[in-house]
């Protein structure tokens, strides 16, 4: 006996079956309003329909799927004005989450993000589009980790992983400017500055919303200006 019982292991396969399936629409694998069809899903993946259906739920939940009665799941499409909303959000609780970090800093933490920032940069460096990706999400949940606030973490990851959707849109364009700026937030953290640090991740996210403007055209200012 392994200990592991048969339930555990099938949601361990659910898991990993959402994980990729996320995976896949967050990298544009899986295009926005595509039909998502179990049977071919599971062929691909080399597991049976339930976990399968099971993760389309869960992902659907997340707002990643759109499953309607009598038609299917389809994956979502993710508009402007949801974009714009995330970035008003994201505004608030990450200016919370960066004065947090800065106010209760550690050298744990601070290594933590200084391991991101080097991994992000290398992968900027080497064109690794969907690194940068995980690599810019990784970043923002480590600051959310520093700030040491259960109940902002609790929002933050689901917020996070919408998040990485829409800079999976921009990466190309966004990575080595991102990459900057997350080393100036990190400066602020690791320096206590409680203000600067809130500011400057305000202005980071601002930076985002502008890029993102642009590549669904909605602007044509330059969005790093």
């Amino acid at each position: 006996m392994t200990g592991m019982t048969l339930g555990a292991a099938h949601q361990t396969l659910r898991d990993e079956v959402t994980k990729e399936l996320r995976r896949r629409i967050l990298s544009g694998e899986l295009a926005q309003g595509e039909r998502l069809v179990e049977d071919r899903l599971a062929a691909a993946l080399g597991v049976s329909r339930n976990p399968v259906r099971e993760s389309i739920r869960v992902l659907a939940a997340e707002g990643f799927i759109e499953v309607v009665p009598r038609l299917g799941a389809t994956v979502a499409r993710l508009s402007v004005e949801e974009g714009e909303e995330l970035f008003d959000v994201r505004m608030a609780i990450e200016g919370l989450a960066a004065r947090l970090a800065a106010r209760k800093r550690d050298p744990a933490s601070a290594e933590r993000l200084r391991h991101v920032l080097q991994q992000a940069r290398d992968a900027v460096d080497g064109g690794r589009l969907e690194q940068v990706a995980d690599l810019n999400t990784a970043f923002h949940l480590a600051v959310g980790e520093a700030a040491g606030n259960s109940y902002l973490s609790l929002m933050m990851k689901p917020m996070l992983q919408r998040a990485q959707w829409v800079f999976s849109q921009t990466a190309a364009a966004r990575g080595p400017h991102s990459w900057s700026e997350h080393v100036s937030l990190h400066e602020a953290i690791a320096a206590g500055d409680e203000d600067e640090a809130q500011a400057r991740a305000i202005a980071h996210v601002a930076a985002a919303r502008r890029s993102f403007l642009v590549a669904v055209g909605r602007t044509t200012k330059h969005p790093n200006d």
